[in-house]
């Protein structure tokens, strides 16, 4: 096989990455596999790509824009964020059960006497 007939793969100039968490939610946008900016609706990845000279892009060509993790309507993350299992000043370590948080005595002196024992 020649060079002539390999394939050729080109990567899109603009790549728009996936959601990412925050308040409002936002997206990375890559252009020439440079980080150029976050953006949080369509109209900041159009003021991106234009604020580094590609004017009249079109958001639904693949040859232009790569879309990762969702298409251009995608902008809030897959997943809500949920805090932690434990409360503030609680150990990290503990174990949950399947029905919530279980508690564990901390040492031999806080453990019921076991009456089977004299």
């Amino acid at each position: 096989m020649t060079e002539s007939e390999l394939p050729r793969i080109t990567r899109p100039p603009i790549v728009v990455l996936g959601v990412q968490p925050g308040q409002p939610p936002y997206r990375l946008v890559e252009v020439a596999g440079e980080l150029a900016g976050k953006a949080h609706s369509v109209l900041e990845v159009i003021e991106i790509a234009r604020s580094v000279g590609l004017d009249d892009i079109d958001l639904d060509d693949p040859d232009v824009v790569r879309w990762v993790g969702g298409d251009k309507f995608t902008w809030t993350s897959w997943w809500p964020y949920h805090p932690p299992p434990y409360e503030e000043g609680e150990r990290r370590g503990r174990r949950q059960g399947r029905r919530g948080r279980q508690e564990r005595p901390e040492g031999p002196e806080e453990r019921e006497p076991d009456e089977t024992r004299d």
